[in-house]
């Protein structure tokens, strides 16, 4: 009989038997690529270590201490107890955490109105939509700079233009920002101006994003401009309105510049809020500690506020 050929092995088998020092070495690529990842996500690792959880950790440090500089060192106490009992009695705090309450609450709740009504309005707009669109967030575009001084010289009572309108139909000049009673409303007032293009942007892009044939639908059964407002649009808009919300809200309660350039927080407390008091406590006063402690309380309070945000919006997401 013939000798039947040899029939060739498999590559693994062949791999197996071929000398150990045919076999192949593990290179400079072959450690890259079992590493790519560490080399991709590490310097975002340390930059967030170096920028985030360091100052976190450092803050919280600070906040149950009393810092003092003597011949330019820093001298550290730990005052837990007497940093939490100063923020407990601190009428201030208390005064400018009411204010900001009142400063948010009307605020975001007008921005929102406002925010939803143009969104809905430029949307059904056949000609003109991009103009409009555009011109809307020109607000958003302005230095905060900018937008302080021009308002400021609007309230001025001496010559500003809202006082020459109020003049000229025959009242008396109001002092805007000098008033007790005014001064809030009137920063308010230039922050629904500032940041309704911000929730008419979210909104705006939301409602593009209906399905028209649900609102076809019923414009064909017979339903008139403010049921489909009311029953079908903003029903489907709750998501996108719990996330504009909740991000005006946040920003809202973190206001600085445009009281600050504004009323510096008076007259008297009258527009004082929480941030402007942590940057009076932290660089005026020169109280690190207690300034970290006030920190740590708003960032609680900040993300406490976030949790309840999500928990809204995955219930009305829901629905």
């Amino acid at each position: 009989m013939a000798r039947a050929e040899a029939m060739p092995l498999p590559d693994s088998m062949a791999l197996a038997q071929a000398p150990a020092s045919e076999a192949p070495r593990p290179g400079l690529s072959d450690f890259i690529d079992r590493h790519l990842g560490w080399f991709t996500l590490g310097p975002a690792i340390v930059l967030l270590v170096l920028l985030t959880i360091y100052p976190i950790v450092n803050l919280v440090l600070m906040a149950g201490s009393t810092i003092n500089f003597q011949q330019g060192h820093e001298i550290w106490k730990f005052s837990l107890w007497s940093n939490l009992a100063t923020l407990l009695h601190d009428g201030i705090f208390g005064v400018a955490l009411r204010n900001t309450a009142i400063y948010a609450a009307i605020s975001v709740a007008v921005e929102m109105v406002l925010g939803l009504g143009l969104a809905i309005l430029v949307s059904s707009m056949r000609r003109g939509k991009g103009i409009l669109r555009t011109l809307l967030i020109v607000p958003i575009l302005l230095p905060p700079v900018a937008i302080g001084s021009m308002w400021k010289l609007m309230y001025s009572f001496d010559f500003g233009v809202l006082n020459q309108i109020v003049t000229g139909v025959g009242l008396q000049p109001v002092n805007w920002l000098g008033s007790t009673s005014l001064a809030l409303m009137s920063v308010i007032i230039v922050d629904v101006w500032h940041w309704t293009p911000f929730v008419f942007l979210i909104l705006f892009a939301a409602v593009e994003g209906l399905p028209s044939e649900v609102i076809e639908a019923a414009r064909i059964d017979g339903a008139g401009t403010w049921s489909i407002v009311f029953k079908i649009i903003i029903p489907l808009l709750k998501p996108a309105i719990v996330v504009a919300a909740l991000f005006r809200m946040i920003l809202a309660f973190k206001v600085f510049d445009e009281i600050f350039l504004l009323t510096s927080g008076g007259p008297g407390n009258a527009t004082e809020v929480v941030s402007l008091h942590l940057y009076q406590v932290f660089f005026e006063q020169n109280q690190l500690g207690y300034g970290a402690m006030m920190s740590v309380a708003i960032i609680a309070a900040t993300v406490v506020f976030i949790w309840i945000g999500h928990r809204v919006s995955s219930a009305m997401g829901r629905l």
